[in-house]
């Protein structure tokens, strides 16, 4: 069965376009060239938006099979639609919810965001519901009390009767960092963020971020100079390409720049592509870059970036599997890790 992700690649465009191109979002500005050529990757892979699988199979009197439950569920977002655009990642993950759901029979009721909360006072009690990114303990511990079966998506909430999934970020950024060693990279710079919630002032608890420093004290390489983490936004808001560009900058400041920056994710990346450019320097001759996710547009950049594919449409499917092993009588927690894999590309030297 044909995917966004792949029809976003031949079209050139991110999931969210492919999704919104398809939804028949009248709000989307995009050329009609980019909009035809998506809607044609869609006719040549003969692909069916979730809705319209359910209608075809609802005329055709086999409507989709459902859940024994027939549940309806919540998902609970901590990006709105708007700012889940500025992230491709993110698209994935919902989209594999939401086709993973179709194929299940599950119906979401409702989606909550940051400025739609989900409170049990208003919407009272869902049988179930998928939590995505990271909340504040208390939304959470509110969310849990109320609603029976609760399962995270690409956050492990040290919440030990629940169950998630994610990917191992720690093991694939010792992975990244070792193939930039082999390759011959020795001062490394890390941009990325602080996870500070709920009052929380620990700094570097952040996974990719703790990997990185561990990671660099074994090698007696640590430079808290090199360590570039943008704060004042809300956890997840750090991560955007004018924070990448921003902390990139502080990098390249320094008297002595690195000779690599892994960023902690993809748009961060293409915020240093252009704090790089402005300096006049080079990738990957001046400064070599690497960083998460292996979003679409990653391989349209010139030159082509270097990233760890981590696969959100999967955790988004995986998170409906757990939530309907619960729903049907599971009473013991599960936690998921999905594999992740790098793509070495033009932004640095292979190991």
């Amino acid at each position: 069965m044909a995917t966004i992700r792949e029809i976003a690649r031949i079209a050139g465009v991110s999931s969210g376009t492919v999704s919104r191109v398809l939804n028949d979002d009248d709000t989307l500005s995009i050329t009609e060239a980019k909009r035809q050529a998506i809607l044609e990757a869609a006719v040549a892979l003969d692909y069916a938006t979730p809705r319209k699988r359910y209608r075809n199979g609802k005329a055709a009197g086999h409507a989709a099979p459902r859940s024994p439950l027939r549940a309806r569920i919540a998902v609970l977002h901590f990006l709105t639609s708007e700012q889940e655009l500025f992230d491709p990642y993110y698209v994935g993950v919902r989209l594999g919810i939401e086709r993973r759901c179709a194929e299940k029979g599950l119906e979401i009721g409702r989606v909550f965001t940051p400025f739609s909360p989900w409170n049990a006072k208003d919407h009272g009690t869902m049988p179930g519901a998928i939590v995505i990114g990271r909340h504040a303990a208390e939304e959470i511990a509110a969310l849990t009390a109320s609603c029976p079966q609760v399962v995270f998506a690409d956050v492990n909430p040290r919440l030990a009767d629940h169950d998630f999934v994610t990917a191992d970020l720690g093991k694939a950024t010792l992975e990244i960092l070792d193939g930039l060693w082999q390759a011959g990279y020795r001062r490394i710079g890390f941009i990325g963020c602080n996870e500070l919630m709920d009052g929380n002032t620990e700094p570097y608890t952040e996974l990719r971020c703790r990997a990185y420093l561990d990671w660099m004290r074994s090698k007696h390489l640590f430079d808290p100079t090199l360590l570039a983490l943008g704060e004042g936004r809300k956890w997840g808001h750090n991560l955007r390409l004018e924070v990448g560009y921003e902390q990139a900058r502080r990098l390249l400041a320094l008297p002595e720049r690195p000779d690599a920056i892994l960023a902690a994710n993809d748009n961060m990346a293409i915020g240093a592509y252009r704090a790089i450019q402005e300096e006049g320097l080079t990738i990957p001759a001046d400064v070599a870059l690497a960083s998460f996710n292996d979003i679409p547009v990653t391989q349209f950049l010139n030159p082509t970036l270097s990233t760890m594919h981590i696969p959100g449409d999967s955790i988004g499917e995986a998170a409906v599997d757990l939530l309907l092993e619960r729903l049907e009588g599971r009473s013991y927690s599960k936690h998921v890790t999905i594999p992740t894999r790098m793509f070495w590309r033009d932004s640095s030297l292979h190991p």
